[in-house]
């Protein structure tokens, strides 16, 4: 938690500003994994109610991004390899299955959407900084679940980002899958938008969130050392 972060009234409600400003904390390992959260430091540090940090912290252990324990109170989720790898399969699935369902069923309209937005990659995610990097990703799934028209998947698809933000703010800090994931991005849109095909849109889906897993796996481990069994 950086420093006092006393929260001006705006329109949204308190509870979202501060499940916003926690979560910022933890993924940018502010709160890093382990790290318990006291209700009244929260209190004092963002100028709210007790109420208030209690509502956040429930929809943050909703997200899974903090856990209760007992006799210890809301840490921040620690998570092992072996739960992660876990993520990252259910993740591919149904991502692929995001990938095929655009291909089936996305109107023209939105095939090209997602072909502009392929053509801004340059510019957003290659010689972009982190926040234009997930700004540009934001919109692709945006628009790949839209085109998609199943809004069951979308629901667990949102819940599942929201799970495993922390892992995916690693890609966009890491130089090393810059280009790696703009050949990707350009690969899933292509089968999905250009050529409509629905095996090559999964299958490139699939490749691309296998491999994003690989690094999750890779920098949270190597940054959690000290928390997670030999």
């Amino acid at each position: 938690m950086a420093g006092s972060v006393i929260i001006a009234r705006q329109a949204a409600p308190l509870r979202q500003q501060v499940v916003k400003l926690i979560r910022e904390d933890i993924l940018n390992g502010v709160l890093p994994p382990g790290k318990r959260l006291v209700e009244n430091a929260l209190c004092e540090a963002y100028g709210v109610s007790r109420t208030v940090v209690r509502e956040a912290l429930r929809q943050l252990e909703s997200e899974q991004l903090i856990q209760v324990m007992a006799n210890v109170g809301p840490v921040v989720t620690v998570l092992t390899e072996a739960e992660i790898k876990a993520i990252y399969v259910v993740r591919a699935a149904l991502e692929g299955l995001a990938g095929k369902l655009f291909a089936l069923n996305a109107t023209p309209a939105q095939c090209a959407g997602l072909v502009q937005l392929r053509d801004r990659l340059d510019s957003a995610y290659r010689k972009g900084d982190i926040d234009s990097r997930e700004e540009i990703k934001a919109a692709f799934y945006r628009q790949l679940l839209d085109g998609a028209h199943n809004e069951v998947l979308a629901e667990n698809l949102r819940a599942m980002h929201a799970r495993i933000a922390v892992f995916r703010r690693y890609a966009f800090v890491n130089p090393e899958r810059i280009e790696p994931s703009i050949a990707e991005l350009t690969a899933i849109i292509n089968a999905a938008a250009v050529d409509r095909n629905p095996e090559a849109a999964w299958a490139a889906c699939e490749h691309h969130i296998l491999l994003a897993g690989e690094l999750a796996i890779a920098e949270y481990v190597n940054r959690n050392k000290e928390l997670l069994p030999a």
